[in-house]
């Protein structure tokens, strides 16, 4: 056996010996071999990838781990996208719209003289249409569009400037106007700081009433806000702190999902109970003290009758005397 393991393995050093792609080497006085080997090459594919259509990018958030990262958190991205797609359907592009961020920008810092400054006139209107619930934002938006198309086209009122809010999605600016309820038109002078309001119920939504009411100036005949809460007064810092403080609970509300506020109300309302019973023991109840000796009880004919405790005094005997000796 131990001959056969070693017969074995010299065969298994010997069989590679006559391989051959072993090479016999370099012997000396032989030449040097120049022809060396081309080189493996490869062709690189040149062909540009398909651009995407035009208004689309290469990335969406309505495909793809993300959007499925956030239906997981409960966060439906694609209804969303879709509602913000029917709402610039539904309003006219060329109506800028006012937002948080570029009110500022667009309204209190406009590029003006002093002169025009002076005539300038933001002529806004705040509905809640992108909530898809409200027909008379719907119908308030459809009329202020045409009045704007119609002022374009006669072009008389080059010193009114036309804009939108949607008010389901500006917070700060609504807020600090102190605006709860919409379709509102508000109309904005002197760089923000003369402000006139109107809600559907005080002006017609027409669309020659609504130009007839800016060209004549009727719009001047209305008092501004000049409480010590608007802009200017000495109070407007209460309106600014709490439109911050909406602004940011907002902003922290509008990304949590629907099941997480459910589970959060939920907690809140379990504290708030156990906080208003913290005075109670469970499993107790109130029991009616017992009632004192003498005292009124109640009857099941509803008269009440009076037990008076008994007494016992003696009494004296007439014509009875301890007898005695004489």
């Amino acid at each position: 056996m131990r001959l056969n393991a070693l017969a074995v393995a010299a065969l298994a050093f010997v069989a590679p010996s006559s391989a051959q792609y072993f090479s016999n080497g370099w012997t000396p006085g032989q030449a040097v071999p120049t022809d060396v080997p081309p080189a493996s090459s490869f062709e690189i594919d040149t062909t540009p990838l398909p651009s995407p259509r035009q208004g689309e990018s290469g990335f969406s958030l309505a495909t793809g781990p993300v959007a499925q990262l956030l239906n997981r958190l409960g966060i439906n991205i694609t209804e969303r996208l879709e509602a913000a797609q029917a709402n610039l359907e539904i309003w006219d592009r060329r109506i800028p719209l006012i937002t948080d961020e570029n009110y500022n920008d667009v309204i209190v810092n406009e590029a003006l003289t002093e002169e025009e400054a002076k005539n300038r006139v933001w002529f806004l209107i705040i509905t809640a249409a992108s909530s898809q619930s409200s027909s008379i934002s719907l119908y308030a938006d459809k009329q202020f569009d045409e009045a704007y198309n119609t002022t374009l086209i006669e072009n008389d009122l080059p010193h009114v400037r036309w804009g939108r809010i949607d008010y389901m999605n500006v917070t700060y600016i609504t807020t600090k106007w102190a605006i709860w309820n919409v379709p509102v038109v508000v109309a904005v002078s002197d760089r923000g700081n003369t402000l006139r309001f109107w809600r559907a119920s005080q002006i017609r939504l027409r669309p020659e009433l609504l130009r007839e009411f800016l060209k004549s100036g009727m719009w001047e005949h209305t008092p501004p806000w000049q409480t010590s809460f608007a802009p200017g007064g000495n109070r407007e810092f209460v309106m600014e702190w709490q439109a911050i403080v909406m602004t940011k609970y907002y902003n922290i509300i509008r990304v949590v999902p629907r099941w997480a506020l459910y589970i959060l109300t939920g907690l809140l309302g379990s504290l708030i109970m156990n906080f208003v019973h913290r005075g109670r023991k469970p499993g107790t109840t109130k029991t009616n003290p017992a009632p004192p000796p003498g005292a009124v009880e109640p009857t099941a004919s509803g008269t009440s009758t009076a037990v008076a405790p008994a007494t016992s005094v003696a009494t004296p005997v007439k014509g009875k005397r301890g007898k005695g000796k004489k």
